[in-house]
């Protein structure tokens, strides 16, 4: 599955289901305009790869698969197992359409005339993965088109069932008794109203939705039953929406692959599919956050929308979007795409970013409107002994070999502390106060401490002026540390010194003076300005 984010809108002419006309269209559609025989279609490598997964899960079918794996097995110059010519098996691919009623799909059979499930189609040059030649057998055999279907979160993109029987023989093809491995895919309908089956070679009703326990294949039977498949389409993509107090958005520009991912060179939300080990859609968007941008911690993440995109398939994709707020600075790495840049809602026309992203940040935006800036004074404490929250503040103490202790001098035009020595420090957001610490004192001189060489050195409960919530901050003692310290935030540190213990600065913050004192001494607490 692609990563997706939200805004990719379904064309209102792409045609869902109808004539043979319709069917081409959706055909240009489905590969970008033109049927993309450059495109290679699945080497047996992948092939093997996806059966292995599959029988992964099912390790029992192994020996009825044995067949498969040993044509998969064969050289690579060796005839593609996809081929008609490749016998004495052969290779297909087909859709399993479930509709909100969790019915499942069957199609009349053009000799027989009895319904049966969808047959699948052999993998054509333009065929990138198997997943498209399942879709393409709905196009072919039901005209229906991808994007009226969308992926389960039980199966997501991989196949529910492999198929195994024979057929008979062709003399009109030349094609001899054969065993086809029908690899099958399930979707959900995108929609509430099942689409019109067009067959264009039939007349009168060609399709029957039968209920999972009626299906014809035992092994597809038992696996739909067991996958408890509703036929409700949830999310399997999410995405996120990170701004902070000014209005700024954080975007991202993708990589420019086109065909291989959703957004190709444009700018887009962070976030991506969900795999089988999340255990949630939020589990899945925190799992792609510390892929892409592992120094990104966001505060107060919550579900925003729901929006529709289009996989590079042509599938339907719901979108879950959570808002995140960032209250870091804005140097961040980023791991994955090209770059990570703040832009201002003035920005976003000027930008190669899809329409409906544009909209939603903008929707977004008016419902948001910029707050405090991060660094902006504590709320108002009214002096009463009733609950309020307290702040947490991480600073680190650290002494040389002639046991000086750091100290930065803070820019003058700081909202707090201008022009005056302090640690080197932090307020926690969302994140356990050693990561804080760490984090912090990266992002502020470069030096690198490990976790494990820290140690809790002074505690001190302040409250810095009246009607100010309290804060309570943590200082901490590293024994051992790597770099030597830099300017890495000129904006709020103009140098960093050590200074001897007996001869600290005059302009220093007054519980950083008696932190310093405190740890000499061997005191652990000290509370000041109650």
């Amino acid at each position: 599955m692609p990563s997706v984010e939200p805004g990719s809108d379904k064309s209102a002419s792409s045609p869902k289901a109808g004539t043979a006309d319709n069917i081409s269209a959706a055909k240009r559609e489905l590969y970008g305009g033109r049927l993309r025989y450059d495109q290679s279609s699945p080497s047996s490598t992948a092939i093997r790869r996806t059966v292995e997964k599959y029988l992964g899960r099912h390790p029992g079918e192994r020996e009825a698969l044995a067949g498969l794996l040993a044509a998969l097995d064969r050289p690579v110059d060796a005839i593609d197992a996809t081929a008609r010519t490749t016998l004495p098996g052969q290779i297909t691919c087909s859709a399993v359409i479930v509709d909100r009623q969790g019915r499942v799909l069957h199609l009349r059979h053009r000799v027989a005339g009895e319904f049966v499930l969808m047959p699948g189609v052999r993998i054509a040059p333009e065929d990138r993965t198997l997943l498209a030649a399942a879709l393409r057998a709905t196009l072919e055999e039901a005209g229906i088109a991808p994007n009226a279907l969308c992926l389960t979160r039980q199966l997501l993109g991989s196949p529910i069932d492999i198929g195994v029987h024979d057929e008979a023989a062709h003399p009109s093809s030349g094609e001899p008794a054969h065993r086809h491995y029908d690899i099958r895919y399930v979707f959900y309908l995108a929609d509430e109203e099942p689409p019109t089956i067009a067959r264009p070679d039939e007349e009168g009703s060609a399709a029957q939705w039968l209920p999972q326990a009626e299906v014809a294949s035992p092994t597809l039977r038992a696996k739909l039953l067991a996958a408890r498949l509703d036929g409700q389409p949830e999310p399997v993509n999410a995405s996120v929406l990170i701004y902070d107090a000014t209005g700024r958005y954080l975007l991202h520009l993708r990589d420019h692959k086109p065909g291989v991912i959703w957004a190709s060179g444009e700018f887009a939300l962070l976030g991506g599919g969900r795999t089988h080990d999340d255990q949630s859609i939020e589990g899945a968007l925190m799992r792609e956050l510390s892929e892409e941008v592992p120094d990104l911690r966001l505060e107060d993440v919550t579900p925003y929308a729901v929006e529709a995109a289009t996989s590079i398939d042509g599938l339907s994709v719901p979108v879950q979007v959570f808002s995140g707020r960032w209250r870091g600075t804005d140097r961040l790495r980023l791991y994955e795409g090209v770059l990570l840049h703040w832009f201002t809602l003035d920005d976003l026309d000027r930008l190669r970013l899809d329409a409906a992203t544009r909209d939603l940040i903008h929707r977004h935006a008016a419902e948001n409107p910029p707050g405090i800036a991060p660094d902006a004074a504590p709320p108002v404490w009214d002096g009463s002994n009733k609950a309020v929250l307290n702040g947490i503040g991480v600073h680190l103490h650290l002494e040389d070999p002639e046991g000086r202790v750091l100290l930065g001098l803070r820019h003058p035009d700081s909202k707090y502390a201008g022009d005056t020595w302090h640690y080197p420090a932090g307020r926690c957001e969302q994140e356990p106060a050693l990561a804080c610490l760490v984090r912090e004192v990266m992002e502020e001189t470069g030096l690198v401490i490990d976790p494990a060489d820290v140690e809790l050195a002074h505690v001190a409960h302040v409250v810095d002026a009246a009607g100010v919530l309290p804060l309570m901050q943590l200082v901490f003692k590293a024994r051992r540390w790597e770099g030597v310290p830099k300017v890495l935030e000129p904006d709020k540190c103009l140098t960093w010194k050590w200074w001897p213990q007996h001869a600290l600065p005059e302009r220093i913050v007054p519980y950083t003076r008696t932190a310093i004192a405190a740890i000499s001494e061997g005191r652990h607490y000290s509370q000041l300005g109650w």
